[in-house]
């Protein structure tokens, strides 16, 4: 009788023997040495520590080859430049893409991109005192409400920065954690020279700055995730009615060449006096889809045109017949 009572003890210590070493190799999360190794991403890019990391956000640009052209290049004298075309993925221009500098309301499209991926369940949108800044604006009164849709159109038309704020202060968790998000999904970009202090590009309240190759990756970001972002900077003009709640607005794009170069969808230009002017624009011609920035530029609608005229000639595409305007 004992043997055998032995013999059942010593099968039950093997059996849990068993399903412990079993565990510690198809388990191994269990053990805390196992979680100290399970992380092959930098922090950035963790879920856990950055909230807004996406899947489908990693892109990365091929810069290090420039696209050969037997054709003369524009002088482009602003501070930064690159043409990139997203069909062949391959840069077509490039000037000092990795030199960090001011942006200006070049920042609004990183807004947009934060506001359009934490929208109001009730999508309204209440206008304070604190969000009537900057000379720019789509001309908010406080106490207004408006709607995502409308404040995206006053951001990106006519670069409200009364709309930035608006969208920021109504974030859940207020607007420093807004902005704490436009760095996030920077880093989550895997963008490691852009920093963003407020929601409008406004100088004096920090060190924000990006550069030309970061900025092609945001825009990017932008164009291929939100159908309303797409619509929107591709829109020349745009009325909000009146309501109960709010004024009547009405909107006009000012700058990208939409009315002037063929095949100009948009995007964002930007002015400082630190930043000098700046413009994304994103250019759908002849099968190609070129998207090109300028930053720190004394004349970004010249420049702009000569770089979209360059990118597609090198392509071995003609320029279409446009106009300049002052």
């Amino acid at each position: 009788m004992s043997k055998l009572w032995l013999y059942y003890v010593l099968t039950l210590i093997l059996f849990l023997f068993l399903i412990i070493l079993t565990s510690w190799f198809v388990f191994p999360v269990f053990s805390k040495s196992a979680i100290n190794i399970i992380a092959p991403l930098p922090s950035f890019l963790n879920r856990l520590e950055n909230d807004q990391v996406s899947m489908l956000g990693l892109w990365f640009p091929q810069t290090d080859k420039v696209k050969g052209s037997s054709i003369e290049k524009p002088e482009i004298r602003a501070e930064a430049a690159i043409s990139y075309d997203l069909t062949i993925n391959q840069t077509l221009f490039e000037k000092n893409i990795r030199k960090k500098l001011p942006m200006a309301s070049l920042t609004k499209i990183m807004t947009a991109a934060i506001a359009l991926e934490n929208k109001k369940e009730d999508d309204r949108y209440l206008v304070l005192k604190d969000s009537l800044v900057g000379e720019n604006s789509m001309g908010l009164t406080e106490g207004e409400i408006l709607s995502l849709n409308d404040l995206l159109h006053g951001l990106l038309l006519v670069s409200g920065n009364d709309a930035a704020e608006v969208l920021a202060q109504n974030f859940p968790k207020g607007r420093e954690k807004f902005i704490e998000a436009m760095n996030k999904k920077a880093k989550s970009l895997g963008l490691t020279d852009t920093n963003f202090t407020n929601p409008s590009g406004l100088e004096g309240d920090g060190n924000q700055y990006t550069t030309a190759y970061d900025l092609l990756v945001i825009t990017r970001y932008a164009l291929s995730s939100f159908e309303l972002f797409r619509n929107i900077v591709s829109t020349f003009e745009f009325t909000v009615p009146y309501s109960n709640d709010h004024k009547e607005f009405y909107l006009q794009n000012e700058t990208n060449l939409l009315t002037s170069y063929p095949g100009v969808k948009g995007v964002k230009d930007g002015y400082t006096p630190e930043a000098g002017l700046c413009l994304v624009t994103y250019l759908d011609y002849k099968g190609h889809k070129i998207l090109a920035v300028i930053l720190g530029s004394s004349d970004r609608r010249y420049e702009m045109r000569e770089l979209l005229d360059y990118s597609l000639e090198s392509e071995n595409l003609s320029s279409p017949s446009h106009k300049y305007q002052e």
